[in-house]
């Protein structure tokens, strides 16, 4: 196995993790690994030795998903609802479970833009000026988008400053969601009753 080879496959695992982040399916992680890996051993001489193999390697990924994401785009891909079922289903009583699910769906409603800087910088634990350059973007654009996107996590995941979740929001919102479906409900009973007295 080359120097190359070996270097390649110790960043096998980070890009399975980003990937699997980012497409939300295991196949298809595995697939835009694949691919990223071959077009990295075709651009190998593209690659110079002394430079950060990992930023290069996350910016072919990076490129190639939002390749993927356009082609999907334009066919429009769809899923079948039975492919989808493993992940749908939730074991009983598993509150982390439900919260981590909550903050995976939270993420994935993120724009694209803020996704990747949060995964980078949060999952994988890079500076910020790795994801300017695998995102090819100013790294002060790198900390508004995770700033930004920060931010929206919290708002999604309904929680404080601190971090903390806030259920008696929950239960605010819970409750105008009642009172308003039942002030729905008043309103069609009144027309109904106007209707039938005229």
């Amino acid at each position: 196995m080359t120097d190359f080879a070996k270097l390649l496959e110790a960043e096998i695992p980070r890009l399975r993790r980003y990937a699997r982040a980012l497409t939300r399916d295991v196949t298809r992680a595995d697939d835009l690994v694949q691919s990223c890996l071959t077009r990295a051993v075709a651009k190998q001489h593209l690659w110079q030795p002394g430079t950060d193999l990992r930023a290069w390697l996350f910016t072919i990924l990076h490129n190639q998903h939002v390749n993927e994401v356009r082609r999907s785009v334009r066919e429009g891909v769809t899923v079948a609802v039975e492919d989808m079922a493993p992940v749908l289903t939730v074991q009983s009583n598993a509150y982390a479970s439900l919260e981590l699910r909550d903050l995976e769906a939270a993420i994935a409603s993120l724009p694209q833009e803020q996704r990747q800087v949060i995964l980078l910088v949060g999952l994988e634990g890079m500076r910020y000026e790795e994801v300017a350059v695998i995102l090819d973007v100013p790294v002060g654009t790198v900390r508004s988008r995770l700033s930004r996107g920060r931010d929206q996590l919290r708002r999604l995941m309904d929680m404080d400053n601190d971090g903390e979740a806030r259920p008696e929001r929950a239960i605010d919102a819970a409750a105008a969601q009642r009172h308003a479906a039942a002030g729905v409900t008043a309103a069609r009973r009144r027309a109904a009753g106007s209707r039938a007295a005229a």
